[in-house]
């Protein structure tokens, strides 16, 4: 990994580390979106052999006001307790034992869900290409701009969080829909079917203003303003659809 050190050292010094403290003429314009995201007490990842590259990100992103925590391999990784709050992933792509892209697909396989910016000093089109298929949200090639990093990170942890916030909805929505008498479930279904209240009511043997009150008490449980929000929550559910 000497190379590789060589390259790090020479991308993110301790003097080129320091530099980044400064102002920079593009600092005004990146600022809000970063600060934003340190209030919302968001962390990046790292995961590089090379003492000089995470020292420098370190600083990096210290400047910025972003949490970053440093492992050396891909089993540090693996062994620790990761926080559970918005996050990112910087992955250098050349690692000892598992390499970055091999880490991807392990990550890919336990359902663990990080954006991932990977780094290299030693990058190709088609390591590029494969990074990008399997979701990467960047392929960075030392040495690396600091700003096109922090915009990586900044796209990254955009879409981390709105992955959460996604994650919390279709949860609260399992939650009110697991609140629902089994009648309403069966009513819901069929409704959401495209059938009319005579017609549901026909199908599950109850007469169609019962049918019209579980509707109404199904529309408020789950929040639903109209039908066609009913619709989206049955899709999201994986509600069964008529043939």
């Amino acid at each position: 990994m000497a190379q590789l050190s060589a390259i790090g050292s020479h991308w993110l010094s301790k003097q080129f580390a320091r530099r980044l403290t400064a102002k920079r003429p593009n600092d005004q314009a990146m600022e809000p979106a970063l600060q934003r995201q340190s209030e919302e007490n968001p962390i990046v990842l790292v995961i590089d052999d090379d003492p000089d590259v995470r020292e420098g990100l370190k600083s990096l992103f210290q400047s910025v006001n972003l949490e970053i925590r440093a492992y050396t391999s891909a089993p540090e990784f693996f062994s620790s307790k990761l926080p559970d709050q918005v996050r990112c992933l910087i992955l250098d792509v050349r690692l000892p034992g598992l390499s970055g892209l091999d880490f991807q697909i392990e990550l890919a396989k336990v359902n663990l869900n990080i954006p991932i910016i990977f780094i290299t000093g030693y990058g190709d089109i088609p390591m590029s290409v494969k990074a990008m298929k399997a979701g990467a949200i960047e392929f960075l090639t030392k040495p690396i701009r600091e700003q096109d990093l922090l915009d990586a990170v900044r796209t990254a942890l955009d879409r981390d969080r709105e992955r959460r916030k996604t994650e919390e909805r279709m949860q609260e929505l399992r939650s009110r829909y697991s609140a629902l008498s089994q009648r309403e479930q069966e009513v819901m279904t069929l409704v959401a079917a495209g059938l009319m209240n005579k017609q549901v009511a026909g199908e599950i043997g109850i007469v169609e203003v019962t049918v019209k009150v579980h509707r109404h008490n199904i529309m408020k449980k789950l929040g639903a303003k109209s039908l066609a929000d009913l619709v989206r929550m049955a899709d999201a559910l994986g509600l069964p659809h008529r043939g």
